[in-house]
């Protein structure tokens, strides 16, 4: 059922959400730091037994130079350097196996499909360990590191995510001046945090964004994940203001307000982990060109192949692959 505002009210909703004063000096610091630390980007062929697309296992420097995974897939008959799709994975979900998610090699792009640090361990496997911070937190990876934003999970992902589109313009195999960014759910949040930190993006494409406006997501969802942090503040009432505070350099709202690059939103209005409200908070507050694609009567998966092929119609448009 429809459960949040109806949509005329949501093309205008604006979050309450503040932006701190040193929100871009925190995320310049952060990523300078990252890139200071180096580290060489690996390839490893994997026998897959595809004959339309290879695939390479791949790792690259994270956060504090740490190595992350993810799998390189590109089409078998190719020529020169490679419009690429960089991708980011859903909540709890990892990188998968090699011969998954075809479609963008399939369609001739290079794909490059990161691992989610910590994750991978519930729909789909994963290969990166994270450098948690010990300390109390709720089952999940909503209130790791929470207390500050020095220490919060996000700020480690967001980072591999900026430093998997390094990695990507540094093979000669990819055209770096046409890379893309997508993902849905907790990978749309990642995309909109890239679509700020990265420059020379030519399309951001966040489905369905996770991790976006907390003051509202927060209290409006009885769902995981952002119950996570319902259950933690209920537990550490003391920290509420710190937790805020926090997240607010997390916030997709924060990071839409810095991109420029094209966006291709999609929403769901019956969707109860997103609820749309919070997507429309991020999709009205983008500063760069946008659409968005509204599915009435869907729930979190959005609009399923319908986006896909929307998706992938657009991204022939940018590439110039059309």
């Amino acid at each position: 059922m429809f459960s949040d505002l109806p949509e005329a009210q949501l093309r205008e909703y604006q979050s309450s959400q503040i932006t701190p004063d040193d929100f871009d000096e925190f995320w310049a610091r952060t990523i300078s730091e990252a890139r200071a630390a180096g580290g060489e980007v690996t390839l490893t062929p994997v026998d897959t037994g595809l004959v339309t697309v290879e695939v390479f296992d791949v790792t690259f420097s994270g956060f504090g130079g740490e190595p992350i995974k993810a799998w390189l897939r590109l089409p078998a008959q190719r020529s020169g350097p490679l419009p690429t799709v960089v991708e980011y994975v859903g909540y709890g979900g990892g990188r998968g196996r090699p011969t998954e998610n075809l479609l963008y090699a399939s369609a001739g792009f290079a794909h490059f499909h990161m691992d989610t640090r910590g994750q991978g361990s519930t729909w789909s496997p994963g290969a990166t360990a994270d450098s948690a911070v010990a300390g109390p937190q709720i089952p999940g990876f909503m209130s790791r590191g929470v207390d500050s934003r020095e220490t919060y999970y996000y700020r480690r992902v967001f980072t591999d995510a900026v430093r998997a589109v390094d990695a990507v313009r540094s093979l000669e195999v990819v055209d770096s001046s046409r890379v893309a960014v997508t993902g849905g759910s907790q990978g749309g949040g990642i995309t909109l945090a890239v679509a700020a930190l990265v420059e020379g993006l030519v399309a951001a494409v966040p489905h369905v964004p996770f991790l976006c406006d907390f003051p509202r997501a927060v209290t409006i969802h009885d769902s995981e994940p952002y119950h996570e942090l319902v259950r933690y503040l209920r537990t550490h009432r003391e920290k509420v203001d710190a937790v805020f505070e926090t997240l607010s350099y997390f916030d997709g709202v924060n990071f839409a307000k810095r991109a420029s690059a094209p966006a291709w939103f999609s929403v769901a209005l019956m969707d109860e982990t997103c609820k749309p409200s919070t997507v429309f908070a991020a999709f009205n507050a983008y500063a760069g060109p946008k659409n968005i694609d509204v599915w009435p009567f869907n729930g979190h998966e959005g609009g399923g192949p319908d986006t896909l092929a929307r998706t992938m119609k657009m991204l022939h448009g940018v590439f110039g692959t059309a």
